[in-house]
């Protein structure tokens, strides 16, 4: 029988001294024996080719990293043949400040450092969240690199209202109406900051036009009652990544969380004893809901039978295999992808399950007001959008046709 053993591994040369230290990191972040093994062996082969090259651990760049993989891949070695292999040993090294941090990426063109400039502004003064921030940065590049090249290499020389329009007329062939918005919203937004900053006499946010559409989800796609629990019905509660998902859609589906919102929480935002979740939203706005008893419960049996317990990350909710890294948005949506298929149901998205909690709640009652409050909208005009009505509650109105012809 073949034996799993990583502190078997022998690892010369350079990157000797890191081995203890790498291979108890693997563990901690909950990596297999055998995991632990493929992983050390790399380590023992990059510090083989560093010393056949004369370096060190400090020796271990981008370019370096990058040299290694082509002589491994040339080599005709199967495994780890990308540089995302590598991305265990890098992250310890350079966490241990052995190996050089990643240099980073500098614009090599007028619109890049201007649209670096404007994501600069959003996180720091702003308040955005990354993933808004990056949106709205890739949209003022596409922008400022569509504007006319002028002389000089300035480009804001071309920048004018009808440079403005014709770019929102042009990604409008290319988009939907919520890309659009961003779109127009992200343009906006940079032509004050560049008036802010001076570089340009006066904003020009006025010029862009607005996005046409209206805001009416299909009603065919709406998640009934029995939609819902069928997704909740899902899950495989008897296993680690069951648990996790059923708490991740409880919390979608009674308290209307968006996918970010659920990817925020931390261990620490819930407070066991008032029954209250803290709830990080968009804009950097932070609330307290109350959390209702079957949502805490399935919270709890996550953290107690499936949440590994020695995970370095606060975050609440993580992923079921190694590393235990903290889920993202996209994860979430993938979440309730993966229910709806596993209930025979169209793959669903987890804006869906917001529209079906407050759907829920206007079936049992509750006025817009309180709907709005959970919901955490600044606008009750907002939350009326989630209030359309399904044909099958217009059935229950309707006069049925006079039987007497005329």
């Amino acid at each position: 029988m073949v034996t799993c053993d990583p502190s078997r591994v022998r690892v010369t040369g350079p990157l000797a001294c890191y081995a203890d230290g790498f291979r108890a990191a693997l563990g901690a972040r909950g990596y297999s024996p055998w995991s632990q093994m493929f992983h050390l062996h790399l380590m023992a082969h990059v510090s083989r080719w560093l010393g056949e090259h004369g370096l060190d651990a400090s020796g271990l760049t981008d370019t370096a990293a990058a040299a290694f993989v082509r002589d491994r891949r040339d080599s005709g070695r199967a495994r780890f043949r990308g540089v995302q292999g590598l991305a265990p040993l890098l992250g310890f090294l350079r966490d241990a400040g052995a190996a050089p941090l990643p240099a980073a990426a500098e614009p090599d063109d007028e619109a890049g450092r201007l649209a670096a400039e404007f994501a600069g502004y959003l996180a720091g003064e702003r308040g955005l969240r990354p993933q808004t921030v990056a949106c709205y940065a890739r949209f003022a590049w596409r922008f400022l690199d569509s504007l006319p090249a002028a002389g000089g290499g300035d480009v804001l020389a071309g920048l004018t209202a009808d440079a403005v329009r014709s770019f929102v007329i042009a990604e409008s062939g290319r988009r939907g109406t919520g890309s659009l918005k961003n779109a127009v919203t992200a343009v906006r937004s940079l032509l004050r900051f560049l008036h802010l900053r001076g570089l340009i006499p006066a904003s020009l946010d006025g010029a862009a036009p607005a996005a046409a559409g209206w805001h009416r989800p299909p009603l065919t796609r709406r998640l009934r009652a029995g939609d819902v629990a069928a997704v909740l019905a899902s899950c495989d509660r008897a296993t680690h990544a069951g648990r996790r998902d059923y708490a991740i859609l409880m919390l979608l589906a009674r308290l209307g969380l968006r996918a970010g919102e659920a990817a925020a929480v931390r261990a620490g935002d819930i407070d066991w004893r008032a029954g209250e979740i803290l709830v990080r939203g968009k804009g950097g706005r932070n609330e307290l809901l109350p959390l209702p008893s079957d949502v805490g419960t399935a919270i709890a049996e996550y953290c107690r039978y499936a949440r590994p317990r020695d995970a370095a990350s606060g975050m609440l909710f993580l992923h079921a295999r190694a590393p235990y890294g903290p889920v993202t948005p996209s994860a979430v949506g993938y979440v309730v992808a993966r229910a709806c298929c596993r209930a025979g149901l169209d793959p669903a998205s987890a804006h869906q399950l917001r529209h079906a909690a407050a759907t829920s709640m206007r079936r049992a009652g509750a006025p817009l007001s309180e709907i709005s409050q959970l919901l955490r909208h600044r606008h009750e005009s907002t939350t009326a959008r989630y209030g359309t009505i399904d044909p099958e509650e217009l059935g229950i109105v309707a006069h049925p046709w006079p039987e007497a012809a005329s």
